[in-house]
C-alpha cells in the first residue's frame, strides 16, 4: 500500500449484525483470501486481526470497532468490524459514520434476528447504503429461501439476492452468480471452478434472477424501458445499475458463503470492488446551512476524527477519515473546535493492531495518528465547516465505583480520564448529594469491561455497588418553634434566641422572611439566622437527606447586649430547625423520571405491565414515524425502580426495546417505601 490509492478505488465497508453471526470471522476470511494474512484466524483461538485487545481475546467477542484494510484487484477495501452486543452500540455508530456501505452479516440458520433488525435501523439512521452477507451457509440447517423471504418481509423489496447457493444432499457445493448466470463450485482456499447450473435448481435460480432484473431495471428510466421491451441487459449495464441501486438504497444486495471455510469470499470481494460505493459516490456532507458539499480529491485537506484509543504505551491514538483533499505527513490542520493547529508528524494505516506508516492518504481513506495534543472524537480538523458529529446512545445503567485497595483513588481517576477519551457511552460523575463516585454504561457487560480495563491497563482495582438514590426531605405542615442558644463560661457568654414559623415553601431551596417587630432580634443577626437554617437543611430529620422547599419566617426572639453574636444566632436557628421539623409533617421525596420507551407494538402490553409493577404511570402512546411496527410509550416512574431497567427491557423485548429518560420532578415516597429508606439510614448510622 505504498502508492497513493485514488479515491474512486476506495471502499469503506462496515460489518455489523448480531453477536456470534461471524463479522470478525468474515473480516478474517476476506483478509486471508486477499493474501493480507497467511492463515485464517479464529475468534475462539484469540488470534484474529480485528479482535486484538486483551479483553476481546479473553471474552472471545468484539468490544470495539477495528479497521482492517485489504487490496483486491487494485481496489482498497477498508473493513470496519463492529461489535454485535448492544452494550457497545456506540462503536457501531462510530463505524457507520465513516462507512460507504453497511454490510449486515446474518446467520443462515436463524435468518432475521434482533441484531439484523438493529443493524438495519442503525444504517438507515446513518443514511448508509446496505448489503447482506448470509454466513454459515455450510450448516446443514441453513435455509436460503426462507431467510430471503423473511428479509423481504422485514426490510422490504430492496433486498435482492446476487448469489444463490448450490446445495446438494444438504451440502454447500457452490453458488450461482445471478449477474452472469454462471454456476461455480467451491474448491477450497477461496478458489472456484465454473460448473453448469444444476437442473434441479434452474426454476429457483430463474425466480431469483427475475427479482434481480426487476430491481436493476428500477434504477433508471432507460433500464426500465429496456426491461418492458423485453431486452436483455449487458454485464456492464447490470454492474452499473447495481452500483447505482446500492448507492441510492434501491438495492440491498445479498451474498452467501461461509466465513469459517472462506467460501463465497472471492466472488463477494469482486462485487465490492466493482459495484460498492466509493467516497465520491455519496451525497456529501452538510455544511452549517444544511447545503450538501461534495468531497473533492484536490481541495483543501480536512479530516473527521471518529474514534480515539487511549493506549497506555503509545498514548492517544486518533482514528480519522480524510473527508476532503489528501492528507500529507507533516501537514498542519486547525482543529475547528479549539482553533488550535495540530501537526501530523506521522500518519498510519492500521490493520487491527499493526500500524504501517504512510506519507499521504487520499480523500475517503481511513488512517490513524498519535499524540494530537487537543483533539477528541467528533472533532473536525481543517476545512470550512464542522462535519456532523456522531450521536451516541445515552448510558442509563449507573453504579457506584469504589476502590478495593487503599490509595488507589489516583489510579482510578487517571484510568477513567483515559477511558472517557475513548468511550463516549460511559459517564463518570461525582454525585454531590450522595457523596458517591458513579459510572454509567450501556449495560452490565459494558460496566464489567470498564472494570476489567481499569485493572489490566491502569492497575486500579475497583468494585461496583448499587448507586444511592438522591432522596430529599420536605415538610407538609406549619409549626411555630423557638430555639435558644445560651452558654456562660467565665468572661463573655453566648446568647441567641429565635422564634420561627416553618412551613412548606414554593421555592426549591429556603424562602427566608422576617416579621420581627420592635427590634426583638436586631437586623444585623438576620443573615446569621439564615446561614444556620441553610446549614441545617443539608441534613433532614427523617433519614439525613437534604431538605427542600422550606419557608421560614423569623417572627420573634430576644438578644443580649453583650453576649449576643452571629454564631449564637446561627446555633439558635439550627436548634429551632431540629426542634420544629419533626413536628411539621416531614416526608421523603424521591426523583421521578420521565420515560420514553420504544418497543415493538406486539410487546406494548408486557412493557406497560412491567412499568405498573415499578410504580410507574403510563401517560400515552404514539407510533414511531420512521420505524414501522414500533410504538413509543410515554411514562413516569421513580428512579429507585429503574436501576436495572436496561437489562429488564432488553430481556422483555429480546433486545428490540430502547428507552430515554430524564428527571421530571421529586414526589413524596409512599409510606412503606419511606419507612424502608428511614430504616436503612438508621442501619447506616444516621442518628436523626
Amino acid at each position: 500500500m505504498g502508492n497513493l490509492i485514488e479515491t474512486k478505488n476506495i471502499r469503506n465497508v462496515c460489518l455489523l449484525g448480531h453477536g456470534g453471526n461471524g463479522k470478525t470471522s468474515l473480516a478474517e476470511a476476506m483478509l486471508y483470501i486477499a493474501k493480507e494474512t497467511d492463515r485464517l484466524g479464529k475468534t475462539d483461538d484469540g488470534n484474529t486481526v480485528c479482535d486484538f485487545d486483551a479483553e476481546e481475546t479473553k471474552r472471545k467477542f468484539s468490544l470495539s470497532t477495528a479497521i482492517a484494510p485489504l487490496t483486491w484487484k487494485g481496489v482498497k477495501i477498508n473493513l470496519i468490524d463492529t461489535p454485535g452486543y448492544q452494550d457497545f452500540s456506540g462503536e457501531v455508530a462510530q463505524g457507520l459514520r465513516v462507512a460507504g456501505t453497511a454490510l449486515i452479516v446474518m446467520d443462515a440458520k436463524s435468518g432475521v434476528d434482533v441484531g439484523s433488525e438493529l443493524a438495519w435501523d442503525y444504517a438507515t439512521k446513518a443514511r448508509v447504503p446496505k448489503a447482506f452477507f448470509i454466513n454459515k451457509m455450510d450448516d446443514e440447517n441453513a435455509n436460503f429461501g426462507k431467510a430471503i423471504e423473511a428479509m423481504r418481509i422485514k426490510f422490504g423489496n430492496s433486498v435482492c439476492p446476487i448469489e444463490v447457493p448450490i446445495i446438494i444432499d444438504r451440502q454447500l457445493k457452490g453458488y450461482v452468480d445471478l449477474v452472469t448466470m454462471k454456476g461455480f463450485e467451491y474448491l477450497g482456499d477461496g478458489k472456484t471452478s465454473e460448473i453448469p447450473v444444476p437442473e434441479e435448481s434452474v426454476d429457483k435460480i430463474a425466480h431469483f434472477r427475475e427479482r434481480l432484473v426487476e430491481s436493476v431495471a428500477s434504477t433508471s428510466d432507460e433500464m426500465l424501458e429496456k426491461f418492458f421491451e423485453g431486452e436483455e441487459f449487458s454485464l456492464e449495464e447490470m454492474q452499473d445499475a447495481l452500483n447505482k441501486g446500492i448507492i441510492s438504497g434501491a438495492i440491498a444486495p445479498v451474498f452467501v458463503g461461509s466465513a469459517a471455510k472462506a467460501t463465497g469470499i472471492a466472488s463477494f470481494l469482486d462485487i465490492v470492488a466493482s459495484s460498492f460505493p466509493n467516497p465520491l459516490d455519496r451525497m456529501g456532507e452538510r455544511d452549517a446551512e444544511g447545503t450538501q458539499v461534495k468531497p473533492s480529491e484536490v481541495g483543501e485537506a480536512s479530516i473527521f476524527v471518529f474514534k480515539t484509543v487511549a493506549d497506555p504505551f503509545v498514548g492517544k491514538m486518533s482514528y480519522f477519515k480524510v473527508m476532503n483533499g489528501s492528507l500529507k505527513k507533516d501537514s498542519t490542520l486547525t482543529n475547528r473546535r479549539t482553533g488550535k493547529p495540530e501537526k501530523f508528524s506521522h500518519i498510519y494505516v492500521i490493520r487491527g493492531k499493526k500500524q504501517t506508516e504512510v506519507d499521504e492518504l487520499a480523500c475517503g481513506d481511513i488512517g490513524m495518528t498519535a499524540k494530537l495534543s487537543d483533539t477528541n472524537t467528533n472533532d473536525t480538523l481543517g476545512g470550512t465547516f464542522d462535519y456532523e458529529a456522531i450521536v451516541y446512545p445515552k448510558p442509563y445503567m449507573k453504579k457506584a465505583i469504589l476502590p478495593k485497595d487503599k490509595g488507589d483513588e489516583d489510579k482510578i481517576s487517571q484510568g477513567i480520564a483515559r477511558l472517557l477519551e475513548e468511550d463516549r457511552t460511559m459517564l463518570y460523575e461525582n454525585d454531590p448529594e450522595t457523596k458517591q463516585l458513579t459510572i454509567s454504561g450501556l449495560g452490565d457487560i459494558h460496566l464489567d469491561v470498564i472494570v476489567s480495563k481499569l485493572k489490566s491497563r491502569y492497575g486500579a482495582n475497583v468494585e461496583l455497588k448499587d448507586a444511592k438514590i438522591a432522596y430529599r426531605e420536605t415538610i407538609k405542615k406549619q409549626v411555630q418553634v423557638e430555639g435558644k442558644h445560651k452558654k456562660q463560661s467565665g468572661g463573655s457568654g453566648q446568647y441567641g434566641h429565635v422564634k420561627i414559623t416553618f412551613s412548606h415553601g414554593f421555592e426549591e431551596g429556603l424562602t427566608f422572611t422576617q416579621s420581627v417587630v420592635g427590634g426583638a432580634v436586631p437586623k444585623g443577626f438576620y443573615p446569621a439566622v439564615e446561614k444556620g437554617l441553610l446549614e441545617a437543611m443539608n441534613t433532614g430529620v427523617l433519614a439525613g437527606y437534604p431538605v427542600v422547599n422550606l419557608a421560614a419566617d423569623l417572627y420573634d426572639g430576644s438578644y443580649h447586649d453583650v453576649d449576643s453574636n452571629e454564631i449564637s444566632f446561627k446555633l439558635a436557628a439550627i436548634l429551632a430547625f431540629k426542634e420544629g421539623l419533626p413536628k411539621a409533617g416531614p416526608v421523603i421525596l424521591e426523583p421521578v423520571n420521565a420515560l420514553k420507551v420504544t418497543v415493538p407494538e406486539s410487546l406494548v402490553g408486557d412493557v406497560m405491565g412491567d412499568l405498573n409493577k415499578r410504580r410507574g404511570r403510563v401517560l400515552g402512546m404514539n407510533p414511531v414515524e420512521d420505524r414501522n411496527g414500533y410504538t413509543v410509550i410515554e411514562a413516569e416512574a421513580p428512579l429507585a425502580e429503574l436501576a436495572n431497567y436496561v437489562i429488564s427491557l432488553r430481556a422483555m423485548t429480546q433486545g428490540r426495546g430502547s428507552f430515554d429518560m430524564e428527571l421530571a420532578r421529586y414526589e413524596e415516597v409512599p409510606g412503606p417505601n419511606a419507612q424502608k429508606i428511614i430504616d436503612d439510614a438508621k442501619k447506616n448510622g444516621f442518628a436523626g
